[in-house]
């Protein structure tokens, strides 16, 4: 019994020497390790980090759907109104097709050098392009910035890598819900921006007059604040601590791998197109692009419709009523997720808080065609409710499926992993503001048909995505990392 004692105690002190040395002094990666070990609590600083950074990129993708109606009718090339929602959703989608074609480029880099110089890029791209946008004169222009801006903007798939290293991972859902958090606020406050913000020049002339700049580009202000908030996180990120393990002399190399062992290794070096093999981590891509198309669909219809005519079966607001609607969402939303979602997440596991979120947003989607018949204070109760409870949702079943995708694929492969979901999503959204804005475009023509009439037609086919996703989610399909 005593050899077995002194047996035990000998090897509990080989394996703490063995993890002793696995802490290279050079390698930032090691650093935050040994700064994880050391702290106790939540790493509040580097959460801000990751909540400034995710709200960076995710302000802008959305910030333009108040007004992109009123932008398009400005360009003068639409034909009639009814084809000016069809027009807007190109000028949507070529952000995502930018970020489609350079997700996966961006993700093998974050691998290869590091987070810190990937996030350094994407929040400097956001202050060049998304200030070019603000200033376009034409209706190509528009699509070339937000083109450009798309290609540029990796910093989604990286923060999400970074929020999953940087915490223990009794605090990693609780990151990843910060990641989610914050990019959801960003997708409801970033149209707050845009409807709160634009056409000063019409809204506040006390302030700002027709011949001002901001009279003469009346979309460029929302830009510009979100692009001046975007220097700032630039500035901010070179703070920022890197989580990478960079083993570069060749005496750690051999030490890793002796201690490490061949597999572990050559797992490290796996080529990303090795992934693909990885059906855990596939399954829950695929269902995290049926969701996206469903939600970026759902973010520029909501926007056309409430702008939209009560003729049409819209609300009759203006990009400002659509503002206000959406900061209470946002405030709301943050409550929610920083105080509700890590306990809900926590007792539920994230893939039964997926799949309850997919469920419960069907009726609700069900219910917007009807509420465009209430009016006064009734129709305001109504649409933030539904607002507030349709976001709730859909970035808790975002968060869920973010934990999946991280617990699929080691360190080393997190870059890459996160570069190919961001692509496939990419893609997936792509198609979503030009198929959303094409479908209501047509279903404002048909007003008076037998079946589905309608805005009907567009909340019954954006239930349809929702459901398919949630088929997604079970077995057979989709296969659970820990398997």
């Amino acid at each position: 019994m005593e050899d077995t004692a002194t047996n035990s105690t000998h090897l509990s002190s080989k394996n703490k020497e063995k993890d002793a040395k696995l802490r290279f002094h050079n390698c930032p990666g090691c650093k935050i390790d040994r700064l994880k070990e050391e702290r106790t609590g939540l790493p509040y600083a580097h959460l801000s980090y990751i909540w400034l950074v995710s709200l960076c990129t995710a302000l802008p993708i959305s910030s333009l759907y108040p007004f992109i109606y009123f932008m398009i009718r400005d360009f003068n090339i639409a034909s009639q109104e009814e084809d000016i929602g069809y027009y807007a959703g190109f000028v949507g989608s070529s952000f995502m097709i930018g970020r489609a074609l350079t997700s996966l480029f961006w993700g093998v880099l974050a691998d290869r050098y590091g987070r810190k110089p990937i996030i350094l890029i994407g929040t400097f791209s956001v202050f060049i392009f998304n200030t070019m946008f603000g200033l376009s004169s034409s209706f190509w222009m528009a699509i070339s910035s937000r083109f450009l801006l798309g290609c540029f903007n990796s910093l989604l798939g990286t923060i999400r890598t970074y929020a999953s290293e940087v915490c223990h991972e009794e605090y990693q859902a609780l990151a990843l819900s910060i990641v989610s958090t914050s990019r959801g606020i960003g997708l409801i406050i970033g149209p707050a921006i845009g409807g709160f913000f634009a056409q000063p020049a019409e809204k506040y002339p006390q302030f700002f007059s027709e011949n001002s700049l901001f009279g003469r580009f009346p979309y460029f202000l929302p830009c510009l604040i979100i692009s001046i908030y975007s220097l700032a996180v630039f500035i901010s990120s070179w703070w920022l601590p890197e989580t990478l393990h960079k083993h570069r002399n060749e005496l750690e190399v051999e030490a890793s791998e002796s201690l490490l062992g061949q597999n572990e290794v050559k797992a490290e070096k796996m080529s990303s197109f090795a992934l693909l093999k990885n059906w855990p981590l596939m399954s829950t891509i695929i269902v995290y692009c049926v969701f996206s198309l469903q939600e970026i669909a759902y973010t520029e219809i909501f926007s056309l419709w409430a702008v939209s005519d009560k003729s049409y079966g819209g609300l009759s607001f203006s990009s400002q009523d659509v503002g206000e609607i959406l900061a209470i969402s946002g405030f709301g939303l943050l409550l929610f997720q920083l105080l509700l979602y890590p306990l809900i997440e926590k007792l539920l596991g994230p893939l039964t808080v997926t799949r309850l979120s997919a469920v419960i947003s069907i009726p609700i989607l069900s219910t917007y065609p009807y509420i465009a018949t209430l009016s006064g204070f009734s129709l305001l109760l109504a649409v933030n409710c539904v607002s507030l409870m349709r976001n709730f949702l859909s970035v808790s079943l975002v968060t869920g499926l973010f934990i999946l995708l991280n617990k699929s694929v080691g360190q080393h492969e997190r870059g890459a992993a996160n570069g190919i979901s961001m692509t496939a999503m990419s893609v997936s959204k792509a198609f979503g503001p030009a198929g959303a804005g094409a479908l209501f475009s047509f279903a404002q023509k048909r007003q008076v048909a037998a079946i589905l009439p309608g805005d009907q037609l567009v909340f019954f086919s954006l239930n349809i995505l929702q459901f398919v996703g949630l088929v997604l989610t079970f077995k057979p399909f989709m296969a659970q990392p820990n398997a």
